[in-house]
């Protein structure tokens, strides 16, 4: 029973703080977090090195984060009325570039939901700042669908043989003002309608999952509203694991490109972008566990920016491995590769491979079993092409001057609680 309990616990606490469409419920009154944090060096010397192709384009994670991240959570049931529960969500998170900076503090969730009311037919309603279906491929931390933010909705509500949800949001709630007179002449903000259908049975142990969102920018001259809609696929049981599918597809705003961190599909991008700016995003993630000692995450993603001022289309193709192997109940190996490409509209193609060596000490055997204690060394080589982009996308600054390889090591500890 315990073994049981435990890789049902494995799987189900990512999905709940970083990777679930359909986020888990809550137990009321409790007290949740993540963090991860590290130090290394590398054979450029200085800070830690890290390496990827920056712009819009996402890293493979394994003994490849400069960075210290947070996340403190509690979540407290404050009134229950004739089968009615009122719970509150207050969490915290900070993020600092490097191991040993401060971390910059934020309020990430403030929101409170009305459960088990009747007339909302199994839906929740709920109102603040949130957290809001935002699935990811862990090993490049790409939420690839992001509806965060600041609003209002009703989730979960039973249609047919699955759920519909609908959320508001206000985003990028800012005025444009003029520096000499002080003037509002303008606004950043949008309000963002997000529709949501979720576990739509397509075969066995499959189903579908459809996110649109449309945006209304809120400006007075120069904006353009915009909108997105994703499909996804899940198949569960698949060697233990689970397969997702997607294909998404932006416009203006809809893209996410100049939005909150990370250029996120969901979330309102920049309003001044018109319908010229698209995003098409196609992938395949896939994590297994077919045997307790062995498991491993998969990635195959394409992605193609297309816009009049860049003058045509910027492609990201990627794929990428993270195999684990434990060695005993506690000591795990585990590697990752991966394989980054970009296209711009002129100039070579520029091309990043990185590979990561990670001896763990962790909970469990599980891929997703945490905390886990890392050593790693990890290689990157790139082309010419890409030099300059792996220089500027270094927490550590340029230290790679016209250098096209470098090894990189140090320890890192993840967790989730």
């Amino acid at each position: 029973m315990n073994r049981i309990l435990s890789k049902a616990l494995s799987a189900a606490l990512p999905l709940a703080f970083c990777c679930g469409i359909a986020q888990a419920d809550e137990v009321a009154d409790e007290y949740h977090g993540y963090f991860r944090t590290g130090a290394g060096s590398s054979t450029a010397g200085g800070s830690q090195s890290c390496f990827g192709l920056g712009g819009n384009t996402m890293r493979y994670r394994l003994g490849n984060e400069c960075d210290t991240y947070l996340e403190l959570q509690y979540t407290k049931e404050m009134m229950k009325v004739e089968g009615v529960s009122f719970v509150g969500h207050v969490m915290t998170n900070g993020y600092s570039p490097n191991s040993i900076g401060d971390l910059k503090l934020e309020l990430a969730k403030l929101y409170v939901e009305a459960k088990g009311i009747p007339e909302l037919n199994g839906g929740t309603a709920w109102i603040g700042k949130r957290y809001y279906v935002r699935p990811d491929i862990h090993m490049l931390d790409l939420q690839y669908i992001n509806l965060n933010g600041t609003g209002a909705g009703i989730d979960g509500i039973k249609a047919g043989p699955g759920r519909f949800s609908y959320a508001l949001f206000k985003d990028n709630d800012t005025n444009v003002t003029d520096p000499v007179t002080g003037r509002v002449v303008n606004s950043n903000a949008a309000m963002r309608h997000n529709l949501v259908y979720q576990g739509l049975p397509t075969n066995q142990h499959g189903s579908l999952d459809a996110v649109v969102s449309l945006i209304k920018a809120e400006g007075t001259s120069g904006v353009h509203n915009g909108w997105q809609a994703s499909l996804f696929h899940n198949q569960e049981k698949v060697f233990g694991g689970t397969n997702t599918v997607g294909i998404q597809y932006g416009v203006g705003p809809g893209t996410g490109i100049g939005g909150q961190c990370c250029n996120r599909i969901g979330r309102s991008g920049f309003t001044s972008q018109g319908s010229d700016v698209t995003r098409l995003r196609v992938f395949d993630s896939l994590w297994i566990q077919p045997t307790p000692k062995f498991g491993a995450q998969f990635v195959a993603l394409v992605q193609r920016d297309k816009s009049d001022a860049a003058g045509g289309a910027t492609t990201w193709t990627t794929v990428g491995v993270r195999p684990v192997y434990a060695i005993s109940q506690h000591i795990k190996l585990q590697a990752e590769l991966g394989i980054d490409r970009v296209k711009e509209p002129t100039g070579p193609a520029k091309r990043l491979t990185k590979i990561t060596l990670a001896p763990t000490i962790a909970a469990g055997p599980g891929v997703w079993s945490r905390p886990e204690l890392r050593a790693f060394v990890t290689y990157g080589k790139w082309n010419d092409a890409a030099t300059a982009s792996v220089n500027a996308s270094n927490e550590g600054g340029p230290v790679y001057g016209n250098r096209t390889s470098a090894t990189s090591y140090g320890f890192q500890v993840e967790t989730w609680f």
